[in-house]
């Protein structure tokens, strides 16, 4: 075979390693370089390859097309053919393309005698997928090949694979200056986004992480506290109240925000999410943490009786012993708002609060398809913690850290209807 142009970079994708990794930003021919490796391999030796990616709802969807022009920019036609679906080579090598949202435990296994599986914009797979994923790929001298233009460093892949890279594994980060064909109007394209936008140009065309999911609600408030330092460690003081605010669920996560307030300042010291566990179950969770305990803010709901044992959270949260009161049922833009204000004062303990830091750098709007405008927040794994503070927000001035007495003469649920305007 002639000598074929491929980045120099790329070079130990012709060596035998299990896991080789390309991740970095625009332009810097990962998937080009990967495409030619995969094409060049399969030329030379029968190879039955799986090309993926976390969603493939159709083959236009894949690198069907990527693996087909290269085919010809490679003079290879004489040794493949490429149909609507698969590609198949002369010598009984095949590439085959699918989704891997789609794939369960099941239906996996018909890829067992994969040699090599190439998963293109990896850093949207999820942690379901590459765990049905990588056992099933255990042919003798199998491989799995990886790119990702990555978003935040606590997406799955990435952490996988670059921040701990298991045994065996090859990472590169490849960005365009690593491109020796990068094309003109590429770098017109990058020094324009270099002037307007500093921090996409960084993710874009530097492969850097962002601070926070494009478009998340409290992307620029979440992004300040990494920069200011305030995701760290926080420690508990024991002089200080702490607050359990709590976004009820049951088949969704139930959320409790833990927090210390001392004057203008919001310090969250633990969280707890969960689900399919019983209110006893979280009462005996906050119990063992034998913090100095202010009260349990719960949402508007609280005091709303269950038709199944006919009793609120708030008297069964009682009845443990928990000190509750209701928050205020206000506009979700306006308790947004207030999450965004108090973000500005907010300090999170980085190893016992992260998932809700997660959840607050992922929580984003549903975006109309047609008309690109966004709607109402999303529900999804990410929306309950991020409803948790949103209630820590609204609560958080009524915080003190002193011991309040419920009046003699009222007893405390008609206190809380007091108080909520019931």
């Amino acid at each position: 075979m002639a000598a074929i142009d491929h980045p120099a970079k790329l070079g130990f994708l012709f060596e035998p390693h299990r896991y080789k990794v390309a991740h970095g930003g625009r332009g810097s021919a990962k998937s080009w370089g990967f495409a030619r490796a995969l094409l060049i391999e399969a030329a030379r030796s029968p190879q039955r390859i799986l090309c993926t990616r976390e969603v493939q709802k159709s083959i236009k969807d894949s690198v069907h097309k990527l693996l087909g022009d290269q085919i010809q920019a490679l003079g290879l036609g004489a040794h493949f053919q490429v149909l609507e679906t698969e590609i198949r080579g002369i010598n009984g090598s095949e590439f085959i393309f699918a989704g891997l949202s789609g794939l369960t435990v099941e239906s996996i296994k018909s890829y067992e005698g994969i040699d090599k599986v190439w998963i293109e914009e990896a850093q949207s797979v999820s942690k379901r997928s590459w765990d049905i994923l990588i056992p099933t790929i255990r042919k003798d001298g199998s491989e799995i090949w990886v790119t990702l233009n990555p978003e935040l460093d606590t997406d799955d892949t990435y952490m996988r694979f670059v921040l701990s890279p298991p045994p065996g594994t090859v990472v590169v980060q490849m960005n365009w200056r690593d491109n020796p064909w990068f094309p003109p109007v590429l770098e017109d394209e990058r020094k324009h986004c270099l002037l307007v936008n500093k921090e996409d140009y960084l993710t874009i065309w530097e492969g850097r992480c962002r601070p926070a999911l494009k478009g998340a609600i409290y992307a620029e408030e979440i992004a300040a506290a990494i920069l200011d330092g305030r995701v760290c460690s926080v420690a508990y003081d024991p002089r200080l109240k702490v607050h359990a605010v709590w976004d009820l669920g049951w088949n969704d996560s139930m959320s409790i925000v833990m927090c210390q307030r001392l004057r203008s300042e919001i310090r969250i010291i633990d969280y707890i999410e969960d689900s399919h566990k019983t209110l006893d179950w979280y009462a005996a969770e906050l119990a063992q943490r034998r913090y100095n305990w202010g009260f349990d803010w719960l949402p508007h709901d609280g005091n709303s009786k269950d038709f199944k044992t006919g009793k609120s959270a708030a008297e069964i949260l009682k009845s443990f012993g928990r000190r509750v009161k209701i928050t205020p049922n206000l506009p979700i833009e306006a308790g947004i708002k207030a999450g965004r204000l108090a973000l500005r004062q907010a300090a999170f303990d980085k190893a016992k609060a992260g998932r809700l830091v997660e959840c607050l750098k992922r929580y984003r709007r549903s975006v109309n398809a047609q008309t690109s405008e966004p709607g109402a927040p999303v529900h999804d794994e990410y929306s309950h913690g991020a409803d948790a503070w949103r209630y820590v927000s609204i609560n958080a001035d009524k915080m003190t850290n002193e011991d309040e007495r419920q009046p003699a003469a009222m007893d405390v649920w008609s206190a809380l209807d007091a108080e909520v305007g019931y």
